[in-house]
């Protein structure tokens, strides 16, 4: 039997595949991050057992035990969902999961999901690429240490949109670097907040404020020209869960 490696994208069920909704309402065991959309949730078969696995700040399932468990319940034989936000090849560690499944000697395959990198800038009415002032998109963690971190310092560049994910609580530093790498202190940046929900909030302001700005998490980042942008028929929440 076939462990599958869903992406839950980035908000409600009407963002999902229809392959991963087949998959939801077949899966006999289906293990979940938190974060997860209720009307995806809604989605899984009744009969399934659920198991959540999320990572939650001050106490958290570990990513080998995760392993270990995706191998326990793949060998018993029944149809196996792990339902990760967003999309799991990005920054969503399912690769990693994919790895010991197929070191136990079990088959996996993965169900793409849209990943807030790009559906969140989205929802905000904000292009991530633009013809005329941003040829590139640069999408990074905010997580970790100064020790293993990216060095944002090397990643300010005129011209390349810069999102990040998971960098609510880094954003100060973040900013440092970034100034100090030479990008100009009045750069455009936008935080989507809760995208695709009906809490979903958008922020505009400077480089230079991001880190006194009130941002409430899970945001992304977007940093560049294009953050200036944006179209208000979006912004309305009713509209998005319709």
């Amino acid at each position: 039997m076939t462990v599958a490696l869903i992406g839950a994208g980035p908000g409600t069920a009407d963002l999902l595949t229809l392959k991963a909704a087949r998959l939801l309402a077949e899966a006999e065991v289906v293990v979940v991050d938190r974060l997860i959309d209720e009307s995806v949730l809604a989605l899984i078969n009744p009969a399934a057992e659920v198991i959540d696995v999320g990572k939650k700040p001050g106490g958290s399932s570990s990513q080998e035990l995760i392993n270990e468990l995706l191998v326990t319940l793949g060998r018993r034989g029944a149809r196996v969902v792990r339902l990760k936000g967003g999309d799991p090849f990005v920054f969503g560690r399912g690769y990693e999961e994919a790895l010991a499944l197929e070191a136990a000697g079990l088959s996996w395959e993965v169900v793409p999901g849209v990943s807030s990198a790009l559906a969140a800038p989205a929802a905000a009415g904000i292009p991530v690429t633009h013809r005329a002032i941003a040829r590139g998109v640069l999408i990074v963690t905010g997580t970790g240490t100064n020790e293993d971190h990216l060095d944002f310092a090397r990643l300010a560049a005129s011209g390349i949109t810069l999102v990040v994910l998971m960098g609510v609580a880094r954003r100060a530093a973040l900013v440092a670097q970034l100034l100090e790498g030479g990008l100009a202190a009045e750069t455009p940046v936008a935080a989507i907040s809760n995208a695709w929900t009906a809490e979903m909030k958008v922020t505009h302001g400077r480089l230079d404020d991001l880190g006194s700005m009130e941002i409430l998490a899970p945001a992304v980042l977007v940093i560049g020209a294009v953050a200036a942008l944006g179209t208000s028929a979006v912004l309305d929440s009713a509209a998005l869960n319709r």
